[in-house]
């Protein structure tokens, strides 16, 4: 489709995210709420449905809820109900969903997200409600039967529903990016799409630049990556376009994308959909959220993306580029807050933790979890640097790899064992500065004569010459001298 046709028109985009909760036990049981096992074995009659028996609501759940509408600047709902959404299909045992719909636990939120060009953008959160999964249907290829897993019916499930003020595929991306950040800070979820413990629906329409009534919405389900949701919504944008230019109209209904075409296909009109038949859940009391219970899930908090990226610029002077890549994830995030505690220079911290440790994680594919070293550690081989007793290299080549090795040492002991320590003689430099000026005498005089760039020739022979060791800064000083004089 032509950039000009593609102008006239505003995509109006609204999101939906499904954030499987990591409680120990189901939303209203207390069976396992456990992935990969086998199939049709965290079951119960509770989860099954069984006449006579009672669902209970899981606290955990409930918290982990207060947390993400805390993150999300919603506000709580302090009296809650729960109701029945009824269907039928194979992997819903019940024949019905145990959700919240008209009083969600959180209401009224927004959340700022950082757009690739560095502006910032506001989203609000219309609610998020609480309820259960339904289980999982598989159709094996090749096979002509549905085979059903129950394991992950009744398993918590929060839906976070956003307004549509998302207006293109990026910032979709970057929205569902923070989301992510966010229940991974608070440990409410593992954000896995792949396991689809992290889901999205998007709900698409287009309008006419400068209308202020929306078209027609479509539903997008089956994307599982954020790069999906992005492909999804481009590809969406031009179908609906290029049916309105055409002249026909457009079907209100849900579509799914495929991954391999990246294109997608209906399913089902919204108009043929069932009545939901919600009422009051007859077996939940209404759950009341008391001032004392909010206040202390509100002290849990821990620290959020955006409180740490403002402390990483703002306090410490990182760059936005420096600050985004460091609360990409918890751990590392972490990591760099409690090693720039620990030394004044801020940024050697940043360039430490984004070079030489997250090089040796990405290599061996490990986690944060899994470093060897202490913030302390690496605080200590900064501060060697710093105070000029070892320069850059020698410490990244040979003293870091050293600690890996023997995670007990510390930076100054195994410097020393391992004679990294600096030269700071300057008599014993002058010399050694001397002596390579003497072996290169038409190298001294190009540099005399005008070629500046050989400064890096003089101080690799120096280098050699001192196995690394020589203070880089009084080593330069006395080269320029012996150059220049």
């Amino acid at each position: 489709m032509d950039e000009a046709t593609l102008a006239k028109y505003q995509p109006v985009i609204g999101l939906e995210v499904h954030a499987q909760l990591l409680t120990h036990s189901k939303m209203y049981s207390a069976d396992e709420n456990e992935y990969g096992v086998a199939p049709n074995t965290n079951l119960s009659v509770i989860t099954l449905g069984h006449p006579g028996t009672l669902p209970k609501v899981n606290r955990t759940a409930v918290e982990f809820a207060m947390k993400m509408g805390l993150a999300t600047n919603c506000q709580i709902r302090r009296d809650n109900l729960f109701a029945r959404k009824n269907y039928f299909y194979p992997d819903l045992p019940k024949g019905y969903q145990i959700t919240q719909d008209k009083t969600p636990i959180c209401h009224d939120g927004h959340l700022d997200v950082r757009l690739p060009d560095g502006t910032t953008k506001r989203i609000g959160v219309t609610r998020i409600h609480m309820e259960e999964d339904a289980g999982k249907s598989m159709h094996l290829a090749g096979e002509t039967e549905t085979l059903v897993d129950l394991n992950r019916a009744g398993v918590p499930l929060i839906e976070i529903v956003s307004e549509p003020d998302i207006r293109t595929g990026e910032e979709a991306y970057a929205y569902l990016t923070e989301i992510k950040k966010l229940v991974e800070y608070l440990g409410i979820c593992d954000g896995n799409m792949e396991e689809g413990s992290l889901r999205c629906d998007a709900n698409i329409s287009v309008m006419l630049h400068g209308s202020k009534e929306f078209g027609v919405k479509v539903e997008v389900k089956n994307m599982n990556s954020f790069r999906n949701v992005q492909r999804a919504i481009a590809y969406e944008v031009e179908r609906q376009i290029a049916i309105i230019e055409a002249g026909e109209a457009l079907d209100s209904e849900t579509r799914g994308f495929d991954a391999a075409t990246g294109t997608t296909n209906g399913q089902r009109s919204k108009e043929t959909l069932n009545d939901y038949r919600y009422f009051p859940e007859p077996d939940l009391p209404p759950l009341i959220i008391s001032d004392e219970w909010l206040h202390r899930v509100a002290a849990e908090l821990p620290a959020l993306p955006q409180q740490l990226y403002s402390r990483f610029t703002g306090e410490l002077g990182l760059s936005d580029y420096d600050a985004s890549v460091l609360v990409d994830q918890k751990e590392v995030a972490l990591f760099f807050d409690d090693l720039a505690r620990l030394t004044p220079n801020a940024k050697a911290a940043a360039n430490w933790v984004m070079g030489p440790v997250k090089s040796y994680l990405n290599e061996r594919a490990l986690t944060m979890a899994d470093f060897p070293l202490d913030a302390a550690q690496v605080a200590g081989i900064i501060e060697l640097i710093d105070a000029g007793k070892l320069n850059y290299s020698v410490a990244s080549k040979q003293l870091f790899p050293h600690l890996l090795e023997h995670p007990t040492a510390n930076a100054t002991g195994a410097a020393e064992s391992l004679g990294l320590l600096t030269q700071a003689d300057n008599g014993e430099l002058a010399g050694l500065v001397q002596q390579v000026l003497d072996a290169n005498p038409a190298k001294v005089a190009e540099y005399r004569a005008g070629k500046k760039s050989l400064t890096g020739m003089f101080m690799g022979e120096l280098m050699k010459l001192t196995g690394g060791k020589a203070d880089p800064k009084l080593a330069n000083q006395l080269l320029r001298a012996g150059l220049d004089g």
